[in-house]
Order: structure tokens, then sequence, then C-alpha cells
């Protein structure tokens, strides 16, 4: 039987004080597609499947927790450990369609065309029907008449929503791809239809630094000499012009 702990992996944290243990199921994550941009517009034909088919949802949730509250597990007429994990499943799907159930079923009436989002919720309930089908089985086999009657009826429930489910996840990825398809061929006409311009012209910067010529030297120029002109001297007077007078004899 396939257990039932991952189907509270989103919703509150798992009761400490049980000691049954608890095997992992791993249907669940966090949505990442919460936090996406809103989308485009979404078909009025589109928006009134997706209501219905959660409405749908939530009615199934209603009445399996009212049916699981019901259930007196400590009555069935099997061991304790098959009585442990059936109380085991029964607190994660209690869990499951109290907090991570809602969650889904919220960001996909903000978002009614999220593809993700969708598979979340599809694989949330591909999970739910494997763990109900278990507890199903051993309410078959151990409990009452009427315990098992109410779980039936609400394992059918899943099962047809989670058919619905996968049919509309379909049709939501075969929608997508048409679209893509429908861009890309656009795109090609869009280029193709784009004048074609000249290719631009490159412009190459020679950034490289010039080498420096040594400057060149300049030739010694020779002094011309300056030749010294003889200064004039003036002669000495003539002692033979002015005789100076003879003393006479006495």
């Amino acid at each position: 039987m396939v257990a039932a702990a991952g189907l509270s992996q989103t919703a509150a944290a798992p009761n400490t004080a049980d000691a049954s243990p608890v095997r992992e199921y791993p249907a669940q994550g966090t949505i990442a597609s919460a936090a996406m941009p809103a989308q485009g517009a979404v078909s009025y034909s589109s928006v009134t499947q997706l209501n219905d088919l959660l409405s749908r949802i939530e009615n199934i949730s209603k009445a399996t927790q009212s049916d699981l509250a019901q259930l007196r597990v400590e009555r069935w007429k099997t061991d304790g450990a098959t009585k442990r994990q059936a109380l085991a499943d029964v607190d994660s799907i209690q869990r499951n369609l109290q907090n991570a159930l809602p969650e889904m079923i919220g960001i996909l009436h903000s978002s009614p065309e999220d593809l993700p989002a969708t598979f979340k919720l599809y694989r949330n309930m591909d999970a739910l029907y494997d763990v109900m089908g278990g507890l199903v089985e051993s309410a078959g086999a151990f409990g009452p008449k009427d315990d098992f009657q109410g779980l039936s009826n609400d394992l059918s429930g899943f099962e047809s929503s989670r058919k619905q489910l996968a049919e509309r996840l379909e049709a939501l990825a075969g929608a997508k791809e048409q679209e893509i398809v429908r861009l890309r061929t656009e795109l090609k006409k869009a280029e193709a239809a784009a004048p074609s311009a000249a290719p631009p012209k490159k412009i190459i910067v020679d950034d490289t630094e010039p080498e420096k010529k040594p400057a060149a030297k300049k030739p010694a120029t020779k002094k011309k000499a300056t030749a010294t002109k003889p200064t004039a001297t003036t002669p000495a007077p003539n002692a033979t012009q002015n005789p100076s007078p003879q003393a006479k004899p006495q």
C-alpha cells in the first residue's frame, strides 16, 4: 500500500507525537508557478470548464473529510501495525485536503490556464487517489460496511475528477504548443519582410603608441674669429721742434 505522508508536504507539519512509521510519497512540492505573472485573456468556455471541475473537487474534498472523521480505525479487526498505518494515512489525507489542495485550487482560480499549476494539481489528485485506494481496501477488509461504502464513493469521485483534470491538462498543452508554432511562423515572416540593411562599416582604430625617434642632433657651428684692430698710439712730441734755450756764459 502506497504511503500517505507525501500528501501533507505542503500542509502543516506532521504530528511528532505519532510514533508510527510514515513512508514518503513524492507527490507534492512548492508551487513555483504561484509567483508567475498574470496570464492573458482566457476564453469563457475554458474558465467555465475549470470552475465546474474545481467545484466538483471541493465537494469531494468536503465529503471525504466528513467520512474520514467518522472512521473508527481502532475498532477494525486487524493487527496494530495495520491500524497505525491506516491512521497515518487518514491524518495525511486530511492535512492535504485542508491545506495543500485549497492552495492549488486558489492559484488556478487566479490563473485558469497556468500549465504548471494545473500539472501540480493533477499530481496531487493522483497521490490522493493512490492513498485513498489503500485506505478503502483496508476499510473493506477490516472495517464495518458503512466505513467502506463512504470511502469508496469518495474514491470514485477522486478518480473521475483526476481523469477530467488529465484531459484538461492535455488540451492546455496542445494549445500552448500551437501558440508557440504560430509565434515562430509570424517571427520568420517578419524577419523575411524586413528590408535588408547594408552591413555596417568597420572602423579599425589603431591605438598602438608609435615609437619615439631620437631627436636629431644639430651640427656644431664654428664661431668666426673676430680680428682685433690695433689701437692707435699718439706719437710723442718731437724734441727737435722746440729746442730748449741754452744758458749763456757769463
